[in-house]
C-alpha cells in the first residue's frame, strides 16, 4: 500500500490567516483521502512563501520520502509544493528516480509517466510564471507611485497610511509633537539622549510604551521625508504628501547632530547690554561686565577693562555702572544725530535704493530659477549616465542625493523670497 504525506501550506505567515486557510485545506484533502482511500501517515504544514528555496517543514518532508518512510504527497495544487524551479525541480527528480510514485491534487491530475510529468513541470512553471508576474506587477505600482511622489512604506513616526487613498497624511495626535521636537532639537540646546527624553515627555514612544530607542530618535533627526523627500532603496525622491519642516530646518538639525555629539553644560544668558559694544580708550582692550549684589538685596552691572595686555599697562582701574554707562552713550549719540533739514534728502536717497533693490531682487529671483533648471537638468543627464552604465549604482545613489538636496534648498529659498519678497 502506498503511503502518503499531506502538505499544506499558505504564503502569508499572519497568525489569523495562516490557521483558517490551512485548517481549510487540511479539512479538503482529509475528506478527499477519506473518499479515494489514500492512506495517509502524516501531516505537513507550513506558513510560508516558496518564491524561494529554503522552506523547513517542505524540505523535512523531502527528507522523509527520501528515507522511504512514504511514496506519496497529496497537495490542494502543485503551486502548494512548489513556486521557484529548485524545488520544482526537486519533486520532479524525486518522481524520475522512483522516490515518489505518485502525486493526488483535488484540481490537478497527475501520473508518473512522461506525459504526467511534463504536465506537472507545466504547473510548476505556471506557478514562477504568476509569482514572477506577480511581484513586476506591484513593482511597477510602486514605481508609478514614486513618480508621483508617494512612498509606498509604512508611514514614519508623525504620519499615517490611509487606506482609503493609498496616501501617506499627518496625523493629528503625533504631527505637531514630531515637529515641537524637531524644531527644539535644532536649537542646538538638545543632546540625543536629551531630545528622547523629550520625546518621551510630550507622548512620543515606542509600541511598549517605553521612550523610543535612540537609533529610531536618529532615525527620526536623519529621515529626509520630514521636508518632503523620502528614500526608496538609497535613492531620494521628491514627495507628494505635506511637509513638517523646511529643508532649511533639516539642515540645522544634522548641524546639531555633530555639534552635540557629547553632552556640554551651556551658560544661560547674562543680559549684559553693552558686553562687547566697545573697547577701552586708554589699552584698546575689550571691556567686561560683572554683576554685584549689595548687601540691600540689590543688583547692580558693573563695566570694567579685562586687562589683557601684558605689554600695554592699563592706568583705569574704575568700574563703571551700566546706568552711567547707558547716559554717556546717548550723549555720544545725540551729538551724531541728523539735523531735520537733511530729512527730505535722505528719503529720497531711501526710495531710490528701493528702487535698486527690487531690480536685484528681480536678477536674484532669476539667478535661483536658473541654478534650479541646470541641477534639473545634471539630473536628467545623471540618470542617462547611470542607465548607460557609465556609473555604478553606488556612485549614482550618491551623486543623486546630494542633488536633490540642493535643489531642495534653492527651491525652498525661491519659495521664501517670492513669498517675503527681498526684507
Amino acid at each position: 500500500m502506498i503511503k502518503y504525506f499531506i502538505y499544506c501550506r499558505k504564503s502569508s505567515e499572519d497568525e489569523e490567516r495562516q490557521v483558517l486557510s490551512i485548517e481549510a485545506q487540511l479539512t479538503e484533502l482529509r475528506e478527499y483521502a477519506k473518499q479515494n482511500s489514500i492512506f495517509v501517515v502524516k501531516e505537513f504544514y507550513e506558513s510560508k512563501t516558496a518564491k524561494e528555496p529554503g522552506r523547513e517543514i517542505f524540505n523535512e518532508m523531502l527528507g522523509e520520502i527520501k528515507k522511504g518512510n512514504a511514496q506519496g504527497i497529496l497537495a490542494w495544487n502543485p503551486d502548494r509544493l512548489a513556486r521557484n524551479s529548485i524545488d520544482g525541480g526537486r519533486v520532479i527528480y524525486l518522481v524520475d528516480t522512483g522516490k515518489i510514485t505518485t502525486l493526488k491534487f483535488p484540481t490537478f491530475w497527475f501520473e508518473p509517466t512522461p506525459q504526467g510529468k511534463f504536465m506537472l513541470s507545466v504547473a510548476f512553471g505556471q506557478a514562477k510564471y504568476y509569482t514572477d508576474n506577480l511581484r513586476e506587477n506591484i513593482l511597477r505600482g510602486i514605481r508609478q507611485k514614486i513618480r508621483r511622489g508617494e512612498l509606498s512604506a509604512k508611514a514614519p513616526i508623525g504620519y499615517f497610511n490611509e487606506p482609503r487613498l493609498r496616501t501617506i497624511e499627518p496625523d493629528r495626535k503625533t504631527f505637531g509633537k514630531v515637529k515641537e521636537c524637531l524644531g527644539a532639537f535644532a536649537t542646538g540646546q538638545y543632546t540625543l539622549t536629551g531630545i528622547q527624553r523629550k520625546m518621551f515627555s510630550v507622548g512620543l514612544v515606542g509600541k511598549t510604551g517605553k521612550p523610543l530607542a535612540l537609533a529610531s530618535v536618529d532615525h527620526i533627526l536623519t529621515n529626509p521625508f520630514y521636508y518632503r523627500h523620502f528614500q526608496y532603496r538609497g535613492e531620494v525622491h521628491a514627495g507628494s504628501h505635506k511637509p513638517m519642516i523646511s529643508k532649511k530646518l533639516f539642515d540645522q538639525i544634522q548641524e546639531a547632530r555633530i555639534t552635540n555629539g557629547k553632552p556640554r553644560k551651556k551658560r544661560g544668558p547674562k543680559n549684559f547690554q553693552f558686553l562687547g559694544f566697545a573697547t577701552f580708550g586708554v589699552c584698546g582692550y575689550a571691556i567686561t561686565a560683572e554683576r554685584h549684589i549689595k548687601k540691600s538685596g540689590l543688583k547692580f552691572i558693573y563695566y570694567r577693562c579685562t586687562h589683557k595686555s601684558k605689554t600695554i599697562q592699563c592706568t583705569e582701574n574704575r568700574f563703571l555702572r551700566e546706568e552711567v554707562l547707558a547716559e554717556q552713550v546717548k550723549v555720544l549719540c545725540q551729538k551724531v544725530s541728523l539735523p531735520d533739514e537733511w530729512r527730505d534728502k535722505y528719503l529720497a536717497r531711501l526710495e531710490s535704493e528701493r528702487a535698486e533693490s527690487r531690480q536685484s531682487s528681480g536678477l536674484f529671483v532669476q539667478n535661483l530659477k536658473t541654478d534650479i533648471f541646470a541641477i534639473s537638468a545634471r539630473l536628467e543627464r545623471l540618470t542617462d549616465a547611470y542607465l548607460g552604465e557609465a556609473l555604478e549604482l553606488g556612485e549614482y545613489l550618491e551623486r543623486k542625493n546630494a542633488l536633490m538636496s540642493e535643489k531642495k534648498t534653492l527651491e525652498e529659498k525661491l519659495s521664501d523670497f517670492e513669498r517675503k519678497g527681498n526684507h
